[in-house]
């Protein structure tokens, strides 16, 4: 499927007031939030785009609103990648595809400023709904694989952005801004 970053803008038109998984924000409010994160952290272009797309897949495979509670994964992250493929290079695509095995390598490991039990006791009740549907916290096998693949790091990032983006009417810079920084980076 081919997308543009006008069918992306339409997709957060038409349901990005969906509200973001039995938090206080909608899917949109999310997306800049975590954006917002990254530029506020001095990411590049590449990860400042993964963080405004990494939860695109839920708006693209709608599962309805919360379906954690019904025991699904709707493996948001592949639907998401599968979609964005034609538009963004590795740079963008792997912290996507790889944001939720990083709440499973940050909830066994810590980033170095939170161990694991922290991060995972700071998890939303979502989020830990999600945790055990993805297959729980990682091993320390599983968590030695993840972490010396190409773009972990950058993952690790988003997703500490991803579980700050959820505090409802935080002011962020509008969806055009960070579609202007995507645009820049974009195939053409």
């Amino acid at each position: 499927m081919q997308i543009s970053l006008t069918d992306i803008e339409q997709l957060f038109v038409a349901k990005g007031d969906r509200a973001y998984a039995g938090e206080p924000v909608t899917q949109l409010e999310h997306a800049l939030q975590t954006a917002l994160h990254a530029e506020s952290a001095g990411a590049g272009a590449a990860l400042i785009t993964a963080s405004l797309l990494h939860d695109l897949g839920h708006l693209i495979n709608d599962q309805g609103e919360t379906p954690t509670l019904r025991g699904i994964d709707d493996r948001h992250e592949l639907a998401a990648i599968s979609t964005l493929r034609s538009l963004f290079g590795e740079d963008v695509l792997a912290p996507i595809r790889l944001h939720v095995q990083a709440k499973r390598y940050l909830c066994a490991r810590g980033d170095g400023i939170v161990s694991g039990p922290q991060y995972r006791s700071s998890l939303s009740a979502d989020s830990v709904r999600s945790l055990a549907l993805q297959g729980g916290a990682f091993d320390e096998q599983q968590a030695d694989r993840f972490i010396t693949q190409p773009h972990a790091p950058e993952a690790v990032r988003l997703r500490r952005w991803d579980d700050l983006a959820k505090v409802a009417r935080k002011p962020t810079p509008p969806l055009a801004h960070y579609l202007r920084i995507a645009e820049d980076i974009a195939r053409t």
